[in-house]
């Protein structure tokens, strides 16, 4: 098992991709394959949080299976680096995924931004007048009707490709794995 800055474990892959222990364990190569595997009512969600986020995502973010979901990372074009735990990863973002019991949007910037964590949870709370189904940069959503696709929509465009590298390095530090 590997544990990564984010605090998120994963298991060693199966195909070469690593897999979160609470997914559905879809293999799949493409965000298209991965959505082709999903019950009809999901994939419906997927589809249209999918549309959303690209819709609204910054220049430079590449769309990718990364840890067994749909993933938007910096490329080693732009972050030769790539991620601590794995340098031959590219740097993750953002990733969405149809787990057993929800639909799940894992955004590195809040975790490790606490000003966007503040605003997201103050606009959610507004919007809906509950708190949000969180965990460490994953927000659950289990009523697949009551997603907040504006509000992710402008989650997804406050944080450049260029200000998420300046946020994972500060919290980064020096602690990048050898």
């Amino acid at each position: 098992m590997i544990s990564c800055l984010w605090g998120i474990h994963f298991n060693l892959p199966v195909n070469g991709l690593l897999h979160s222990k609470k997914t559905m364990q879809i293999h799949a190569d493409t965000p298209e394959k991965y959505l082709e595997q999903l019950p009809p009512e999901r994939k419906v969600v997927m589809e249209k949080l999918r549309a959303i986020i690209r819709s609204n995502l910054p220049a430079g973010f590449v769309e990718m299976i990364n840890y067994g979901m749909i993933g938007y990372v910096v490329p080693h074009s732009a972050y030769p680096k790539g991620y601590h735990c794995n340098p031959e990863m590219p740097l993750p973002f953002m990733n969405i995924a149809s787990q057993k019991n929800h639909i799940s949007l894992y955004h590195m910037g809040m975790y490790g931004n606490k000003q966007l964590l503040e605003w997201f949870t103050g606009a959610y709370h507004e919007a809906y007048k509950t708190k949000p189904d969180m965990g460490k940069g994953c927000i659950r959503f289990k009523n697949m009707d009551k997603i907040p696709y504006p509000l992710i929509g402008e989650l997804v465009k406050k944080v450049s490709m260029a200000d998420w590298i300046l946020i994972y390095e500060e919290n980064l530090g020096g602690n990048r794995a050898r």
